[in-house]
């Protein structure tokens, strides 16, 4: 039982889904009747990219945010929290749903817990990271799922340097590296080969995309750590992506640094299944 008082809202919505944004027409009007004011009209996912800076003002400052869409939703919802640490609540309009745990008949009772405060929340570990040429900040931000440095398809082999809070780990060789949370353990981690992690963990996972050597394998570090990736060898085909929706291309002698964010991830546990069900489910384990 964990009790928050709810007096503000946000909902964003899968792009281009007739039936989730429909229903997010209506949750907007219910929350009205229930006294519950919206911080905007409710956003689709593909607005978020143009207008992140003005909607994060406005959706930073919301005590619940609902999120009616699938697993990317729910990331592109991550960015718009700000430093605040807003209640989320995912409605599974998507595909997999490793995030979006409720389904939508379950939504109106689960909406109305947490208004009474009935309701229990995991707190997910976000990363920040900062890409660094020259000694010069070119940008930063923020991930629940994980930080990557890839190739093309075209493009050679790449080498990346680890460090751990300044103490050299390894020159991976390979097609890329892949720095994940927990929460993102089951994502491009998982089919990379990293392990799947517990959600609440704290720990990091370093992972290398197809590495020359075999015995190149991932690393589960702590959290509290600072790591610093550092591009050795690249083409023009290198690429930094953050969460898999923001890209910044990479040159030779760039770095990234990543730590813990001081921020979390709130997110509303469903209460008719836990983790393992979701993991049973989505990787059809005993099928």
């Amino acid at each position: 039982m964990t009790e928050r008082q709810i007096s503000t809202a946000g909902i964003v919505v899968k792009p281009n889904h007739r039936e989730a944004w429909e229903s997010a027409c209506e949750l907007a009007d219910w929350f009205e009747s229930k006294g519950v004011s919206m911080v905007a009209e409710p956003r689709q996912e593909a607005e978020i990219a143009g207008l992140e800076s003005e909607i994060t003002e406005k959706f930073g400052g919301a005590d619940l945010i609902v999120v009616l869409g699938g697993d990317g939703t729910m990331i592109s919802a991550a960015r718009l929290i700000g430093n605040n640490e807003p209640l989320v609540l995912g409605v599974n309009y998507g595909g997999l749903g490793y995030l979006t745990e409720q389904r939508i008949e379950e939504m109106n009772s689960s909406i109305e817990a947490v208004l009474e405060g009935n309701y229990k929340v995991e707190r997910r570990v976000m990363l920040e990271a900062e890409h660094v040429r020259d000694g010069e900040m070119l940008a930063s931000g923020r991930v629940l799922n994980d930080v990557v440095i890839n190739k093309s398809a075209l493009a050679r082999i790449i080498e990346i340097e680890v460090e751990l809070n300044d103490l050299h780990v390894n020159c991976f060789r390979a097609d890329g590296l892949i720095v994940s949370t927990p929460t993102g353990s089951t994502a491009y981690n998982l089919s990379a080969g990293g392990p799947i992690v517990y959600p609440t963990m704290n720990a990091v996972v370093i992972t290398p995309i197809c590495p020359f050597t075999l015995t190149n394998r991932p690393i589960v570090m702590p959290d509290d750590s600072e790591i610093n990736l550092i591009l050795n060898e690249g083409s023009e085909d290198v690429v930094l992506t953050l969460d898999g929706q923001i890209g910044h291309e990479m040159r030779a002698g760039d770095s990234v640094r990543i730590r813990k964010s001081a921020t979390t991830f709130n997110m509303v546990q469903s209460p008719n299944r836990n983790y393992f069900d979701v993991l049973r489910n989505k990787l059809k384990w005993g099928r």
